[in-house]
């Protein structure tokens, strides 16, 4: 049951939405399929409810408060890439409000940030431009081909949201840098990666320029790259393996990390340098 549950929570959601453009957009659909569509949108949506109750009345039996249970119940219905993609969606916007605020994420006193905005602050202007146009023009020519009022609005929130996203993407590139503290290096990538790495597990740190780099954060064996613009220019080496979460929930283990800041020297000054970075 529990996996047909997950499987409809993948399916209710599409298949409702594309209904609802579909009648909003003036598409003539027969009544019959209108009633099977939405009998089989609330068949799923109770087999939701069901599934949801068994589980929660299974932690509560277990000792679960109700809060822990209801919890539990979240994390076994939901798979954990729809999760971390809406805690995707929640940082980014948590960092607009912070990037607005003139604040930064995770950077206690004392602490010392290694920002790596920079490089690529001129590629997402270029693009938040270019999205800018396209959404005006896309606008234009919808109303210049009279296409109902209801497909336009969702061309358009789509549009708006990739604009939405460009600016959550930077705000959060320039609120969540890199942190060296007394305890631990942090290594980040907006709000898709976050490494602690205890201090005492580092053997060495040294510069190093990459520049062909591919991918954004990628694995190769026991080395993990989290790249800026096909990036790097740090590498730290493991005395022990750190388990790195990728973005969507996997897991692995690495004893090598290869990252970009702007400002590689202070990075590496701090973490060579345990001192003068005393604990909050």
């Amino acid at each position: 049951m529990l996996r047909a549950a997950r499987a409809a929570l993948f399916a209710v959601i599409p298949m409702e939405l594309l209904l609802v453009i579909l009648l909003v957009s003036g598409v003539p659909l027969p009544g019959p399929v209108i009633v099977a569509a939405e009998l089989l949108v609330a068949s799923m949506l109770v087999l939701e409810a069901v599934t949801a109750y068994r589980l929660f009345r299974a932690e509560r039996r277990g000792g679960a408060d109700r809060r822990a249970a209801l919890g539990a119940t979240f994390r076994l219905l939901v798979p954990v890439r729809v999760r971390r993609l809406v805690g995707f969606e929640l940082k980014g916007v948590a960092s607009v409000a912070l990037w607005i605020a003139r604040r930064r994420d995770g950077v206690p006193p004392g602490a010392t940030a290694a920002p790596y905005a920079r490089e690529q602050a001129s590629i997402q202007l270029v693009l938040l431009f270019v999205l800018i146009v396209e959404t005006v023009g896309i606008e234009l020519l919808l109303r210049a081909l009279d296409v109902p009022s209801a497909l336009r609005i969702a061309v358009l929130v789509a549009d708006v949201y990739g604009i939405v996203y460009v600016l959550m993407l930077a705000a959060a590139s320039v609120t969540r840098p890199h942190v060296v503290t007394a305890d631990e290096l942090r290594v980040r990538s907006a709000m898709y990666f976050d490494l602690r790495v205890p201090r005492e597990l580092i053997s060495s740190v040294r510069l190093s320029r990459d520049y062909n780099e591919s991918g954004m954060i990628t694995f190769r064996g026991s080395r993990l790259s989290v790249v800026v613009s096909s990036q790097t220019n740090v590498v730290v080496e493991l005395a022990e393996p750190v388990t790195a979460v990728r973005p969507l929930g996997g897991r692995a283990e690495v004893t090598t990390i290869r990252f970009f800041t702007d400002t590689p020297d202070a990075l590496l000054n701090a973490l060579r340098s345990p001192a003068r970075h005393s604990a909050p």
